[in-house]
């Protein structure tokens, strides 16, 4: 393609070959460095939970459902801004890697190899922000507001159910890897971040599951459950045993098996099988 100074977006087709190469460099990225900045994501992920859990933290009398989510939503965009912009790997967004596998430029030792390592990184990542923020008692913050709007987020993601979880799952990382996609034909950080929130703000309004998000969002509702003091409880007007669905066991078993496995239809399938179909199966073709 003949050298452009054109700031104009990339075409569609441009931005395919570009996910291609991108997934081809991810795929191929040491053990160490992958790890790193997966811990990196799933910290940022978590970043923006905390933003958008305090956004919201009582709002939920004072204004219409659809503003409160949208508020989260938008803030919430935070993470993935982090993500795209600063550099680091998240799981969600690298199932777009599936379109050099179907390229045969990546093989499916080193896509799983890669989805494996990044979310364990994003796991640690979201665990340990979720740590650290617990110690900050940020859950105490707004007279305990904060952390009543943390306990009311995870009981009602380990209230789903299976099928509900995974179809909400696959929604919300189409929409997520749109937004990765999107950026893909950015030319400016600018670029980047506008094209970021619409599709971010939208699955969190739309209260779809995004599985690196829920391993802080679920973790910090289960630690409050489990160690916030008598006079959060107090102030709050609740007690543990009012959040039954919160467990271990629901996290991961009913919330983030299944929301993983919708993740992966969404993001790999819907978006980067579809977008490899129309944009670089001829090429292939013509290869063989």
């Amino acid at each position: 393609m003949p050298f452009s100074s054109s700031f104009d977006a990339l075409l569609p087709g441009q931005m395919a070959e570009t996910a291609e190469l991108s997934g081809v460099r991810k795929a191929t990225l040491d053990t160490l460095s992958s790890f790193t900045l997966s811990i990196l994501a799933g910290a940022f992920i978590a970043l923006g939970a905390v933003f958008a859990t305090t956004v919201v933290a009582g709002a939920g009398t004072a204004l219409p459902y659809g503003v409160v989510r949208l508020l989260a939503g938008t803030v919430f965009s935070l993470g993935l801004i982090l993500v795209l912009v600063g550099g680091a790997e998240l799981f969600t967004g690298n199932n777009l890697i599936v379109m050099a596998w179907a390229s045969r430029r990546v093989t499916t030792v080193q896509l799983l190899r890669n989805w494996l390592i990044v979310y364990a990184g994003n796991l640690v990542g979201s665990f340990g922000t979720v740590v650290l923020v617990y110690l900050g008692g940020q859950h105490l913050f707004g007279d305990g507001s904060v952390g009543a709007a943390a306990l009311a987020t995870a009981d009602a993601k380990c209230g789903l159910g299976f099928v509900q979880a995974v179809a909400l799952g696959t929604l919300c990382n189409a929409l997520v890897c749109l937004a990765v996609w999107l950026t893909l034909g950015a030319r400016t950080t600018a670029d980047k971040v506008l094209a970021i929130v619409p599709p971010i703000a939208a699955f969190v309004a739309a209260g779809f599951e995004h599985s690196i998000a829920n391993m802080y969002f679920i973790p910090a509702g289960l630690l409050i459950r489990a160690g916030a003091p008598e006079g959060f409880w107090t102030a709050i007007g609740k007690s543990a045993a009012d959040y039954q669905d919160l467990t271990w066991e629901r996290f991961v078993v009913g919330n983030l098996v299944p929301v993983t496995i919708g993740n992966i239809i969404g993001g790999a399938v819907l978006v980067g099988i579809v977008y490899w179909f129309v944009y670089l199966r001829g090429r292939q073709a013509q290869a063989a």
